[in-house]
């Protein structure tokens, strides 16, 4: 993959991200009609007064990846197939498990089944260390 499909595919995974963030700060401050209600945003395993510095943290961490592949460095030093080939490998362990939480809230109950929102954009995140990854195999 080049460096330049890469950084594309890389900042629209981010601006996806930082939407669901933003989101989520507004159906939790403001709480708009046009927003789900935060329930529906927030699956409740992280209190949220924690979980949404470890959002800015994730963000500030793309925004290197994505400068670093920007540069034709990739935040891990110069493209380096054994990293990215564990950082692909970590990307699908992480969907997989994001398949795993999706067959369970499909097949649970209305009552018991917890939150989509989270899940999907679970799957984002893995889409971005995939990307990553395929980027650094070279």
């Amino acid at each position: 993959m080049t460096s330049g499909t890469a950084v594309i595919v890389l900042v629209v995974l981010l601006t996806l991200f930082v939407g669901r963030v933003v989101g989520q700060i507004l159906a939790a401050t403001t709480a708009p009609s046009w927003l789900p209600p935060m329930a529906r945003w927030y699956s409740g395993l992280m209190p949220y007064r924690f979980l949404l510095p470890a959002q800015i943290v994730f963000i500030a961490v793309m925004l290197a990846m994505i400068a670093g592949v920007a540069s034709g460095a990739g935040a891990l030093g110069t493209p380096n197939a054994t990293a990215g080939r564990w950082v692909v490998w970590a990307s699908y362990v992480y969907a997989l498990g994001m398949v795993v939480r999706s067959v369970r809230y499909a097949t649970s109950p209305p009552e018991k089944r917890g939150v989509l929102i989270p899940i999907i954009f679970h799957f984002v995140l893995a889409a971005f260390l995939y990307v990553y990854g395929t980027y650094l195999r070279g």
